[in-house]
């Protein structure tokens, strides 16, 4: 059951000049932005080998050590470029030989008029997959170390529940990138971490999807929930197994860890997909898109009856497309939770206010085409 939040749109052409070139939507907190990636197989080697990882490529948890800065297109200057996005070009640092470790990572707040959400112009060490700078993330999902790529960033127009089919925005407000990967530590896929490793990724995705809600950051938000949504699928399908094939196929160093590290039961996930659901439900309600608010609530419901904000959210998705059956059933539902609750017994008043004023229309027209006869 994957969520509905819209996926990363990607499309990938290779050509025999080791050029590579990828396209995908990506968010942020000013919305939705097109990101177009051409990276060159730079032959480069990271002036830290010994940090590199015997992987290829970042994984998740790997520490990156990224430089992103600002590139002029078609002559224009930087500082142009930077007035079009709201960014500071900072001045070159010195080299750096700080280690990369996870006390070495460089603070930097998320903030709501940045687009690349990195300190421009400097080496900056961040963790793959904590999202505070998507874009840039998902450019080092496929980089080596040592390479090079280039970016060009468009921002796109949604309108209600449009956002997995965007519509190109003012082209004006285009602008390009390089972001450099010198050097990364190794990270893990889902299915190589152990359960407690992906519940500790759940919660600080869930975690970090409600500071950027309170922050009003509302499509960073939605994508926090999101991630947090896949990995406890994985979590799930790893106890399904478990349970299915039986311990006896487990090494028993592995069958220690497990019974170790299976903390959650099926009570606390379940709970955690209602939450995930009714949270990603709320972002799509603020963000005007009630069909996919609806579909979230809905699933919330299912998970936990007794979740009164998923009832409500429902009832509140409903009321927006017009299915006022399925609204007032979803807010006489909450009222059996939370009897004489104001917001429930408003919404109600507000359905046979404007059922009311429905069938008086109806009766209108039909008064109408009968006495026209």
């Amino acid at each position: 059951m994957e969520p509905d939040y819209p996926p990363e749109t990607l499309h990938t052409e290779s050509d025999h000049d080791s050029v590579c070139n990828t396209s995908w939507v990506s968010v942020c907190p000013r919305g939705l932005w097109k990101v177009h990636q051409k990276r060159l197989n730079s032959q480069q080697t990271a002036s830290d080998p010994a940090a590199i990882s015997s992987n290829n490529c970042p994984r998740l948890g790997s520490l990156c050590r990224v430089r992103v800065r600002l590139k002029a297109n078609n002559d224009e200057a930087e500082n142009v470029a930077c007035e079009k996005t709201g960014e500071k070009l900072p001045a070159q640092p010195d080299p750096f030989t700080a280690e990369l470790t996870e006390s070495g990572t460089t603070p930097f707040v998320r903030c709501k008029d940045s687009v690349l959400q990195v300190p421009l112009g400097d080496w900056t060490t961040l963790r793959l997959g904590d999202g505070q700078c998507d874009i840039t993330e998902a450019c080092l999902e496929g980089m080596r170390a040592g390479e090079k790529c280039e970016i060009q960033l468009s921002p796109l127009e949604t309108g209600p529940d449009a956002a997995a089919v965007p519509r190109p925005s003012d082209e004006s407000l285009s602008f390009f990138a390089t972001v450099e990967l010198q050097a990364f530590t190794p990270g893990k896929e889902a299915w190589e971490m152990s359960p407690g490793e992906k519940w500790e990724w759940v919660k600080s995705h869930k975690d970090t999807g409600g500071v950027r809600f309170r922050s009003e950051d509302l499509w960073g938000a939605a994508d926090s929930y999101s991630k947090a949504m896949k990995l406890v699928i994985t979590f799930c399908n790893h106890v399904r197994d478990v349970a299915k094939k039986g311990w006896e196929y487990e090494a028993e160093e592995q069958r220690e860890a497990t019974l170790e590290t299976l903390d959650p039961s099926a009570e606390e996930l379940n709970k955690m997909k209602a939450d995930l659901h009714s949270n990603l439900s709320l972002c799509q309600l603020k963000l005007n898109q009630p069909e996919r608010a609806k579909a979230n609530a809905a699933k919330a419901t299912q998970l936990e009856p007794g979740c009164a904000k998923a009832w409500y959210r429902l009832g509140k998705a409903c009321q927006i497309v017009n299915e006022l059956e399925e609204a007032k059933q979803a807010f006489r539902k909450l009222l059996e939770l939370q009897p004489e609750m104001p917001a429930a017994l408003k919404a109600l008043k507000d359905i046979a206010s404007r059922e009311k004023a429905t069938n008086a229309q109806l009766g209108l027209r039909l008064s109408k085409m009968f006495s026209s006869r």
